[in-house]
């Protein structure tokens, strides 16, 4: 029979004194590795941290103390587990004390860290949360509300029943409409509502009604519904010209960049391959990829000349407009042999050519100043006289062929307009046309009521639901509440 060995009786005490030493050692470790993710790396207290455990390290490495966690002797030096003991002591009392001194600190640290974690939680959400939001808010923007497509519906089903009360065909052109001694206004919109609130409210303003000529443009799906709308009402004896831009046979793919650019096959995929997903990720790559920057409707204003070429002036007006004065103040400006009669929209840096073009492209920064004061579209008087003598379309054909691939500037008619009047833009009055009652609440009433021209420029338009209340009242005093139709789809309900 084999006898086991007897144990001395310190060896417990000494495993003991070893573990705490090591327990104080990984703790020196911890607080040193939690002072790192506090991002303390260049603190004292890190290096502390880190000398403290090195010590504990030390203390236990040492010859010989490393003997009495080895030794299978049963015998112990007894002096030498007190002298073990009491240096394992003094490093454990330090240890505690820096951990009790720098405990505030760290609780510090560790308040300001979860702050910074949460406001950083908070701007991803905040950040989504926008995007959606946008995105949302473009869908809202760009829907046909129910009632709108219920009076399209409704005066197309009349154009039909009864076309010999609302076609032009075959009848011989009235005289005004080619008379340069008349108002002469252009409106491009295949909106049915919003064109009639526009020669509505203008017509109302009027001092003489009889003089001022709407030509209004749409396309050839709305066409039959705009003719019945329009001739519907007698507008005091206004003149009302509704065309569609198909009846334009020069405006074809061979002479128009736009027309020849939307048969390019990778045009076509971005502008119409656009998946939703996508868009929610880059609300702006959204807004840039609205096939409506290439509608032929929006680029009409730069045919001005050749769709009415016995005219010398012409006023542009959006379809999301409001006159609210007689207009024909225009007509008095000296245009200084300038093409474009404009409101100016730069303040301090803001709406500066800088905000709407590529000035890293080496031909735009070559031939455009990006301080130059940008100018609003919606109102615009036109001086076709001075246009054919400046070439401004063939000016605005030369760059919107040099954009095809969207180097040059994004999106929309702006940038290529302000491109095309660069030196050729008269500013008006701005009383002439107060814009952003589509996006900017804080626009004041007195601004509003000294106004010509009101423009709702934004994404909320009069018509939807998503329209400011405080403004959505400028714009429905003109709606035609009288008209049968507008009635029967309860418009505005």
């Amino acid at each position: 029979m084999v006898l086991a060995l007897k144990s001395d009786p310190l060896k417990p005490r000494v495993d003991q004194i070893r573990k705490q030493a090591d327990d104080h050692r990984i703790l020196a470790l911890a607080y040193a590795s939690y002072a790192r993710k506090l991002k303390l790396e260049n603190s004292k207290m890190l290096r502390t941290f880190a000398d403290l455990s090195r010590n504990n390290t030390d203390l236990l490495n040492k010859p010989t103390y490393r003997m009495l966690f080895e030794s299978d002797s049963s015998s112990i030096d007894e002096s030498l587990v007190r002298r073990f003991e009491k240096e394992v002591k003094e490093q454990i009392k330090v240890t505690r004390q820096v951990i009790s001194e720098a405990k505030e600190s760290f609780d510090n640290q560790l308040k300001i860290q979860k702050l910074k974690d949460t406001i950083f939680g908070l701007n991803e959400q905040l950040t989504k949360a926008k995007k959606q939001g946008a995105f949302s808010s473009l869908i809202a923007a760009k829907s046909i509300p129910k009632s709108l497509n219920c009076l399209a519906m409704r005066l197309m089903e009349e154009r039909i029943a009864h076309p010999e009360k609302y076609s032009d065909e075959g009848k011989p052109v009235p005289p005004a409409l080619e008379d340069p001694k008349f108002y002469h206004y252009a409106i491009f919109s295949d909106n049915v509502i919003a064109a009639s609130v526009v020669v509505n409210s203008a017509v109302k303003n009027a001092k003489d009604p009889s003089v001022h000529v709407f030509h209004l443009v749409t396309d050839k799906m709305n066409l039959g519904a705009m003719q019945v709308m329009m001739k519907m009402k007698g507008y005091s004896g206004a003149h009302v010209e509704v065309k569609a831009y198909e009846d334009y046979k020069f405006l074809n793919s061979s002479y128009v960049p736009v027309l020849k650019q939307l048969e390019n096959a990778k045009l076509q995929e971005f502008y119409f391959n656009n998946k939703v997903e996508n868009a929610t990720k880059d609300t702006m790559n959204m807004k840039f990829r609205n096939p409506k920057y290439l509608s032929m409707l929006n680029h009409l204003r730069f045919y001005l000349p050749e769709m009415y070429p016995k005219l010398h002036r012409i006023l542009f007006l959006d379809d999301d407009i409001v006159v609210q004065e007689d207009l024909t103040g225009l007509w008095n400006i000296d245009m200084d042999g300038k093409v474009n009669g404009a409101v100016e929209t730069c303040f301090g840096s803001f709406h500066r050519y800088a905000q709407y073009m590529n000035f890293s492209h080496p031909l735009i920064k070559k031939n455009f100043n990006p301080k130059a004061c940008a100018w609003a579209y919606g109102m615009n008087f036109f001086d076709l006289d001075a246009w054919r003598k400046e070439k401004c379309t063939e000016q605005y054909h030369y760059w919107q062929n040099l954009n095809e691939n969207r180097t040059l500037w994004k999106l929309g008619t702006l940038p290529p307009g302000l491109i095309t009047y660069y030196s050729t833009t008269k500013p008006l009055d701005k009383s002439w046309h107060v814009l952003g009652l589509g996006y900017n609440p804080s626009i004041s009433m007195d601004e509003i009521n000294n106004a010509a021209v009101v423009h709702f420029n934004g994404n909320m338009k009069p018509w939807l639901d998503i329209a400011m209340s405080q403004f959505k009242p400028l714009w429905t005093k003109y709606v035609d509440y009288e008209n049968e139709y507008v009635q029967a789809c309860n418009f505005g309900l």
